[in-house]
């Protein structure tokens, strides 16, 4: 059965003290080499026997010989000390060094035979007891292999407590001290000089702990030390594995606990008290406060970490705290934001902004040419297909933008230490205006912008426009300030003959965001109607009518997470006529960054989906009715909402059954398609006040820019 793992030990009370000072718990150091300590002991059986092994009971010999005498033979020392061999008697072998066991058993051997050969090696070794004992986690009498060295059997008991010394373990033998060993030798320098060998009935004996120190701040290795003896400071920073490379080296600071009474104003002169606490002045000059705790006293004392700093005593209680270096940099300023190297630079006298921004290469990012290399590989690649979707994106922005309006220094007030803004003109300072061209000072912050970062006017924007389809030149266009699409088209040299403008698709990325912000809300507050009403009618108490609700929530909440799936197109419908040409046809509307046209060619067919018999394409024809197409499709099946058919016109539009049911209107059957129209007969709804407004789809394709596609999420 495996013995249990042993609950970790509490801290002890210097472990409190020092946590309650710095605000941080410290280890002890050299515990934590006994962390992972095996809770059993494993005997050495196989290791190499040192030559300075001393033989005794319970060792087992394995000797062999030949020639005139042939002996394989296992002797185990007995207590008296002696073997027995076959042919050559018994002897003794008990305090015989391994180094002389082939001589000691040949002597015996040749007694009597000659001319053969001798090897002789052991076997099993014995087991011996030691006893540990004192200040440890385990303490008891342990059975260990007669190998086994005092750091083995230390390890076998889990090491010392908390409470026990790691510097001065000692091995006693017949009553008197053999060796002590310091563990941080070990730790510290890898130095087992002082461990030794263990005989039976040895004696291992870990003292209380000696008086401690803690380390905490800058070093290597911050713990609580244990002192020998006129331990200087400079011999306890070498246990912590020295300062680190951020400790500010030149100070330290001692926080000491003193055996005297506290001082009084009228005991030395020139000591200040401040309610219960006394600033006193150190015989080195320096100034400590000195807190009264009980008949004890608590100081501070900062001194430098010089030569005759690191040559001080340290003394029980004292806690040393080492500083880091300020985070501050002495004659430097920061560039940072939309640069090519952020950053901090040498500040020099009279250095102003052109000297750190020598000119505009130095604001092209990282992230431009990285990405503008990966666009290179790709077209490089000959193996690689680049799709139309992939190839309209390859044309587009690398990285943002510069402003070059506006750039701001952010300056320290060192008389109130606040932020001081001084904004400049980036463009002109780099050309060296010297009303821009500002001067900088140590410590300056200089912060670029691109247009993402902040909004510039319209004006400042650069504009990627695409044209697609049916035009003279179609690609991506940058556009100047107040462009109109009609002006675009005619400058890249308007459409080709087969361009069909009704069907024009025109799709901006702010009115997608609106669209679908909008479209969201809708399908939340149908989810929210459902979750209403089935409540309501759970609430009634009909079996049947629980039955019938639950049906319909589960088909209505089915077309509800169809919903969820839809995309807002961010179309913007152009109010385009039939029988317009030309580039004229179009508004003059002022164009925004990521405008896309597309004017497709004219199409032959008309979609009819949706709950009809024949969803299907039918081909156009001139003159042809909602009603003509509806035959054609079959007409609507029985789950088909014939009063609520719509039509989603090419250009966008959408007209529906109800526009045209007044007296005078000429009837929505009666209404003339074009190429490219869709005509939608949507499933039927039951009735009742929590989807009544899902029954109108027109209103949801219509006014929350869905395309036609879309449908069929909702129509599967």
């Amino acid at each position: 059965m495996a013995t249990p793992t042993p609950a970790p030990e509490p801290d002890i009370e210097f472990q409190e003290f020092v946590a309650g000072s710095l605000g941080t718990r410290l280890p002890i150091f050299g515990q934590s080499m006994f962390d992972s300590v095996p809770s059993t002991f494993a005997p050495l059986d196989r290791v190499q026997v040192t030559p300075d092994y001393i033989l005794g009971p319970g060792d087992e010999l394995v000797i062999r010989t030949w020639g005139q005498i042939n002996v394989d033979w296992r002797a185990v020392v007995d207590r008296t000390g002696a073997i027995y061999i076959p042919k050559v008697g018994v002897f003794n072998v008990a305090g015989v060094r391994y180094e002389d066991l082939h001589d000691h058993l040949n002597a015996q051997i040749s007694r009597i035979f000659k001319g053969y050969q001798l090897s002789a090696t052991l076997g099993s070794l014995r087991s011996i007891q030691v006893f540990i004992v004192g200040q440890v986690k385990r303490p008891g009498v342990y059975t260990i292999s007669s190998l086994s060295s005092l750091v083995d059997a230390l390890f076998a008991s889990g090491g010392p407590s908390k409470r026990g010394s790691l510097r001065n373990i000692q091995l006693k033998r017949s009553g008197q001290t053999v060796t002590t060993f310091d563990l941080y030798d070990l730790i510290v320098s890898g130095d087992k000089s002082k461990d030794a060998k263990l005989l039976p009935g040895d004696v291992i004996y870990v003292p209380a702990v000696g008086p401690l120190v803690a380390l905490a701040g800058s070093v290597n290795t911050p713990a609580i030390f244990e002192l020998k003896e006129h331990s200087t400071l400079g011999e306890v920073i070498r246990y912590a594995g020295g300062l680190t490379n951020t400790a500010a080296g030149d100070r330290v600071v001692v926080e000491r606990i003193d055996n005297q009474i506290p001082r009084t104003e009228r005991q030395v002169a020139g000591d200040q008290r401040e309610g219960n606490v006394v600033r006193a002045n150190t015989p080195a000059g320096n100034s400590a406060v000195v807190e009264p705790v009980g008949g004890r006293v608590r100081s501070a004392e900062e001194f430098a970490l010089n030569q005759e700093g690191m040559g001080r005593e340290l003394h029980d209680g004292d806690v040393v705290r080492f500083l880091r270096i300020l985070s501050k940099f002495e004659n430097t300023v920061t560039l940072r934001g939309n640069v090519a190297v952020p950053g901090r630079y040498p500040w020099h006298p009279n250095m102003r902004v052109h000297d750190l921004i020598p000119d505009r290469d130095f604001l092209v990012t990282e992230d431009y040419w990285r990405k503008q290399n990966e666009l290179a590989v790709t077209a490089r690649t000959p193996d690689v297909r680049i799709g139309q979707a992939e190839l309209k994106n390859d044309v587009k922005r690398v990285s943002a933008e510069i402003n070059w309006e506006y750039a701001v220094i952010q300056r320290l007030n060192p008389q109130d230490l606040s932020s001081h803004l001084v904004p400049f003109n980036l463009a002109r300072a780099i050309e060296g205006d010297e009303t821009q061209n500002l001067a900088l000072q140590p410590g300056d912050v200089i912060t670029i912008f691109s247009q993402n970062d902040l909004q510039v006017p319209i004006r400042q924007q650069s504009k990627f426009i695409y044209i697609e389809g049916e035009f003279a030149r179609a690609g991506v266009y940058q556009v100047s300030s107040g462009e109109t699409l009609r002006q675009l088209i005619h400058r890249i040299g308007g459409l080709t003959p087969q361009a069909y403008i009704y069907g024009s698709e025109f799709t901006r990325q702010s009115t997608r965001e609106a669209q679908q912000q909008r479209l969201d809300e809708y399908v939340n507050s149908l989810d929210r109607a459902i979750s209403r009403n089935s409540a309501a009618i759970a609430s009634g108490g009909d079996p049947a009518e629980a039955a019938i609700a639950k049906a319909q929530e589960q088909s209505q909440r089915s077309l509800v997470e169809r919903m969820k799936g839809l995309k807002a197109t961010g179309r913007i419908v152009l109010e385009l006529k039939p029988t317009m040409n030309g580039a004229d046809a179009f508004p003059d509307l002022v164009l925004e960054d990521g405008d896309r046209l597309v004017v497709p060619f004219r199409p032959a067919t008309v979609n009819v989906i949706g709950s009809v018999y024949n969803s299907n394409a039918f081909i156009y024809k001139t003159g042809k009715t909602v009603g003509d197409y509806l035959r054609l499709a079959g007409g609507p099946t029985r789950d088909g909402d014939g009063k609520r058919e719509f039509v989603i016109r090419a250009d966008g539009s959408t007209v529906s059954r109800q526009q045209h049911s007044g007296l005078l209107s000429p009837g929505f059957n009666s209404l003339r398609l074009m190429p490219g129209d869709t005509l939608v007969v949507p499933e039927k709804i039951n009735r009742g006040a929590t989807l009544r407004a899902l029954r109108d789809y027109s209103v949801i394709f219509g006014q929350l820019g869905l395309a036609a596609g879309g449908i069929r999420a909702l129509f599967p």
